[in-house]
């Protein structure tokens, strides 16, 4: 019998979440992280399934240790990296370009473009190749596959995804919008037409990831065609610490009346922006309370978060032309009900509202907020990019014949 079980590792700059599951069932059979790698204060935690959660603390130097870390927890599980039930590692790789557009069995030949897009992802895309290197020297024989958090978006057609400035210079740097946070996208598109009754092909769908990272996306029968970060996930949508769209010649400004440096403008706009450069605060649970004991600082923050979402709602309802469903996503959108009234007030002419008490109503279930009978559905949809990308790296490993 095949092996069953797929790793999935999502490696950040001084972090490894993981989970282990097993895909005749999809379920989850340990799930844990590991923090504040190259620290001190390093901490693990780990969750079995149906068992207590164990946690380590103390130095862990790097990813190398953070995986042989991890790679101990789960063998006192009986879940060891050498078992051979395990099929697969899947990694969460940020950026992959043009190139990727489906999951990929990595090599050395994937390996040197992911690193070639470093400078197009360069927070993301080196602590994703240490996580595989890392991984190849634990489980050498074992296949390792790349799911890019790009490629759901490579489907978009030239008018959507190139920008209006020189051909040459775009094509030669790769300047181009390739859109991020894939993985739920595609994930929470298809749930959203399952819920329906519907297949994904004949479903068109407006997504809304709303975390401390915030993207929208316009999907048509499965495909994305058109998304609201661009060549980094710094444009679209207001989030927690990015300022999402703005004029460029804001940086010019900065540059030459304000003095600042191309890093100084880089910080401010990707952690000093946002909902936390607007009043302080990043947490959108944080930012209800101030409203409620009336801050106005809070207030005019969560009205800009809200302008920006609506008028991405409403243009991606012009570029689907039929809307069949708006599902929010991700901890924002499946957990602030103000979010998601605010969001679509005053769009019932486009067929869009949303039940106040359905929408009160909190669960971890897909679900409709929108009143009965309603033309196009409300839906909050919990995302799930860890199994997204299980499910991908096992079709991809068992349907090719490359497992162990």
């Amino acid at each position: 019998m095949s092996p069953t079980r797929v790793l999935v590792l999502n490696s950040g700059s001084s972090s490894v979440k993981y989970q282990l599951l097993d895909m005749r069932d999809s379920s989850r059979l340990a799930v844990g992280l590991v923090e504040r790698i190259g620290e001190q204060t390093s901490r693990l935690k780990h969750t079995p399934a149906g068992g207590e959660s164990r946690e380590r603390e103390g130095a862990i130097a790097d990813h190398d240790a953070a995986l042989k870390a991890v790679a101990e927890e789960l063998a006192k599980d009986g879940l060891g990296l050498d078992s051979p039930e395990l099929a697969a590692i899947g990694h969460r790789v940020v950026h992959g370009g043009k190139t990727f557009t489906e999951p990929t069995v990595i090599d050395d030949t994937v390996l040197a473009e992911i690193e070639r897009l470093i400078p197009v992802a360069p927070l993301h895309n080196p602590a994703n190749l240490t996580g595989i290197r890392t991984a190849q020297v634990l489980r050498p024989d074992l296949p390792q596959v790349a799911v890019f958090d790009t490629a759901f978006h490579t489907t978009m057609p030239e008018s959507a995804a190139r920008y209006a400035i020189d051909v040459k210079t775009a094509d030669e740097h790769r300047v181009r919008r390739y859109g991020f946070h894939g993985t739920s996208h595609a994930y929470v598109s298809r749930a959203t037409a399952e819920l329906l009754g519907k297949d994904p092909s004949e479903t068109n769908v407006i997504v809304l990831h709303l975390g401390n990272g915030a993207s929208a996306s316009a999907v048509r029968g499965g495909r994305c065609v058109d998304t609201s970060m661009g060549l980094t996930p710094l444009e679209g949508l207001v989030m927690g610490t990015r300022c999402g769209d703005m004029d460029p010649a804001v940086i010019f400004h900065l540059m030459r009346v304000g003095g600042m440096s191309a890093d100084e403008i880089d910080t401010l706009l990707n952690k000093k922006s946002g909902l936390i450069g607007l009043c302080g605060d990043n947490d959108m649970r944080e930012i209800r309370r101030r409203v409620d004991e009336g801050d106005e600082q809070a207030e005019l923050a969560f009205d800009i978060y809200i302008h920006r979402l609506k008028k991405y709602i409403g243009a991606y309802y012009a570029v689907l032309g039929r809307v069949d469903a708006v599902a929010f996503t991700a901890g924002v959108g499946e957990n602030a009900a103000p979010v998601r009234a605010a969001a679509l007030a005053g769009l019932a002419e486009l067929g869009l509202a949303v039940d106040g008490e359905r929408n009160a109503v909190r669960g971890d279930e897909a679900r409709l907020i929108s009143p009965e009978g309603a033309r196009v559905a409300v839906a909050v949809v919990p995302t799930d990019e860890e199994l997204e990308i299980a499910t991908q790296t096992y079709a991809l490993v068992i349907g090719s014949g490359n497992h162990t």
